[in-house]
């Protein structure tokens, strides 16, 4: 043991942090990683879906049954993907044994049984180039032979035009038979068991999902179509998310905020009255940036298997609803999603820090759990030895503007081929996620561990505006967007360098779409980092709530405040109109067919500091839309922030 030690000591380097070789690279993360979503359970197979971006972002439905090895549903060129509030999600389903869905090359709804036939169109080919029918989150009316979900109208001029539709399944069907309309956006369609009642979610501008929804219910007629409707919850301050059936159709189960925290609730049908199902201060819902979201599923007729979060953690419980008792699950996971039961057998998506994300099964009754699929096997390899370069993740709360508190997620460097310098202290690189209405993710990611295994710390903030943490935190966000989202971010890099934990004069902060907007304000409005990279971010937010997509674009009313009444406000906060007082160097990342963030956000920001002779990097990828999907680019991305900080920033030389 003693021998050991002195020969591990003797083949470790010192090194600058920042300056570390890693063998975690962006070439094998790129070359092992998928991202998976969208699970469903159907006649004993498990199915979800897979997007590849060596495949060019492909999105493809996967089908595993309990003796077999996943195999591909929807063949190439089809990709399973719908562009319904731009974000998608809700690509697709699975009703006995035929899987319908999403392409979105067309936007066509398709139908295809596994095995025995290509995908065949249930919807028309679009009228024009850009002027589709989009589809999610839909169901299969059996009794009727249709499937009914949300369609997102772009045939017609000016704003797109949503509504709960019904397509017929046999051929020949249209765009979709009109079920409900009149709301600005819809959700959640949802039958009940024995096709008598339809129950939907709706909403208006200005409000986002998370902000207010209704949830409606409407009598199915003999000939198909919704005879009487009434709403029976929520409103235009109180979120309602994940409608679902009792199986006996006597109750619909949701998740509400009205409590300031998303419990869950259940809503008795004959009387019209709600009650809280086991109260907590945790979160059971979500923000629905994405559409066909699952927090929990019906574990049999008595039992509901949940998902939750508390302090930026997920956890995994089954609620008894004869008494009405939650009792946790013990599983190595704290971050889940895309929750669907069968009995005692729960699937879902599911991470932890020293997990990548997979498609796992948890038998209810014993506990026990597996693997079906893993986002990435590159931990697998007996060649690389990556655990031994893995850091862990650390909860951190700190004090923030206002006198209140903020929360991130901390990774140090770690790398056992160097010995960390006496004195020095890592530079650190701050993280803002997108939304800004989400939150920082918990589970194992290759490219955060891409720089701690570099030397180069990670603090992934959860701002206050964040979801995990209650209304009221979230809410805080409201009128106040690109201030105290940027109070934050400075405050956790500060809070650390106070500790010497980190280096404070070498820390940089990145960001991805409303993180992006946060990045460009820090590095304008505040005097802390060196440096920092745009991921198809806002910089003239005044030019983003005229030209944006129709899901978002009165989303700013609640972060900045109405526009145009509010101009002023809207210039005082867009980095753009303050150029001259950004000095320091700034790497933009933009893809050409954004619609969220179009590229002359990135663009107008780029000509405003290469005016002045600011060190600044501009890449702009074709074929991408809002976020990067395709292999090569998320490589040249990462290997692009890397050596634009270490030439600009750093001075520590290239450590690919």
């Amino acid at each position: 043991m003693e021998c050991n030690a002195a020969m591990s000591s003797l083949s470790t380097k010192t090194a600058r942090y920042g300056s570390w070789k890693s063998p975690i690279t962006s070439e094998l993360i790129v070359a092992q990683s998928i991202t998976l979503s969208e699970v469903w359970l159907d006649g004993g197979y498990v199915y979800w879906l897979e997007g590849r971006p060596q495949e060019q972002g492909r999105c493809v439905v996967v089908r595993a049954g309990a003796d077999s090895q996943p195999t591909d549903v929807t063949p190439p060129p089809y990709n399973a993907r719908t562009r319904v509030h731009e974000y998608g999600g809700g690509s697709w389903t699975v009703h006995n044994g035929t899987v319908y869905f999403s392409n979105f090359a067309d936007g066509r709804l398709y139908r295809q049984v596994p095995g025995v036939s290509e995908p065949r169109p249930l919807t028309p080919e679009p009228p024009a180039r850009g002027r589709q029918w989009r589809y999610a989150d839909g169901v299969i009316d059996q009794r009727r032979s249709r499937w009914i979900g949300v369609r997102e109208d772009h045939t017609v001029d000016g704003e797109p035009v949503n509504a709960i539709v019904a397509v017929d399944l046999g051929d020949g069907g249209g765009s979709g038979h009109v079920l409900a309309s009149g709301h600005d956006f819809y959700a959640s369609p949802r039958l009940s068991p024995d096709g008598r009642w339809l129950a939907w979610l709706a909403w208006d501008h200005p409000n986002m999902p998370w902000n207010g929804t209704r949830l409606y219910l409407g009598e199915v007629a003999q000939n198909g179509a919704i005879s009487k409707f009434e709403q029976i919850a929520g409103g235009a301050t109180e979120s309602i998310f994940q409608p679902e059936w009792s199986p006996d159709g006597a109750q619909i189960i949701l998740v509400s905020d009205r409590s300031g925290w998303w419990n869950l609730y259940s809503l008795d049908l004959a009387t019209r009255a709600l009650r809280a199902l086991a109260p907590m201060a945790a979160e059971f819902g979500l923000p629905q940036w994405l559409l066909g979201m699952s927090t929990y599923a019906f574990a049999g007729p008595k039992q509901i298997v949940c998902t939750y979060s508390q302090g930026g953690l997920g956890f995994i419980g089954v609620l008894n609803l004869a008494n009405e008792t939650l009792t946790p699950v013990a599983a190595p996971f704290t971050e889940f999603g895309s929750m669907r039961a069968a009995g005692d057998r729960a699937v879902l998506r599911a991470g932890a820090p020293d997990h990548p994300a997979g498609i796992v099964t948890l038998d209810l009754a014993s506990g026990r759990h597996s693997v079906l699929k893993k986002a990435t096997d590159i931990l697998d390899r007996a060649d690389l030895h990556l655990g031994d370069y893995l850091t862990r993740v650390e909860s951190v709360e700190f004090p923030t503007s206002g006198g209140e508190t903020a929360f991130g997620l901390f990774y140090s460097p770690r790398n056992p081929d160097y010995a960390r310098g006496a004195q020095e202290r890592p530079p650190l690189l701050v993280k803002c996620h997108g939304g800004p209405t989400s939150a920082a993710s918990s589970t194992l990611n290759l490219g955060v561990q891409y720089w701690t295994s570099r030397g180069i710390a990670v603090l992934d903030v959860n701002y206050r505006g964040s979801t995990g943490f209650g209304r009221a935190y979230r809410d805080r966000l409201q009128l106040n967007w690109g201030v105290i989202d940027v109070d934050d971010c400075v405050a956790g890099a500060r809070f650390l360098a106070a500790q010497r934990r980190v280096d404070g004069k070498r820390c940089v902060i990145s960001g991805g779409s409303a993180g992006g907007y946060t990045t460009l304000a820090a590095l304008t409005f505040r005097d802390f980092f060196q440096g920092g990279a745009s991921y198809y971010g806002v910089s003239d937010i005044a030019a983003l709530a005229r030209d944006t997509h129709k899901f978002e674009s009165r989303y700013l009313d609640w972060l900045i405040g109405p526009y145009p009444q509010e101009e002023a406000r809207y210039r005082e906060r867009s980095p753009l109109y303050h150029a001259d007082r950004l000095a320091k160097p700034v790497i933009f990342f933009q893809g050409e067919e954004d619609a969220v963030v179009p590229p002359n956000q990135a663009e107008s920001m780029v000509e405003a500091l290469r005016r002045k002779g600011n060190p600044v990097g501009y890449f702009l990828f074709s074929g991408e839309q809002h976020g990067f999907r395709k292999a090569g680019n998320i490589q040249r991305c990462l290997d692009a922030e890397l050596a634009f900080y270490a030439i600009e920033v750093f001075r520590t030389g290239l450590t690919f």
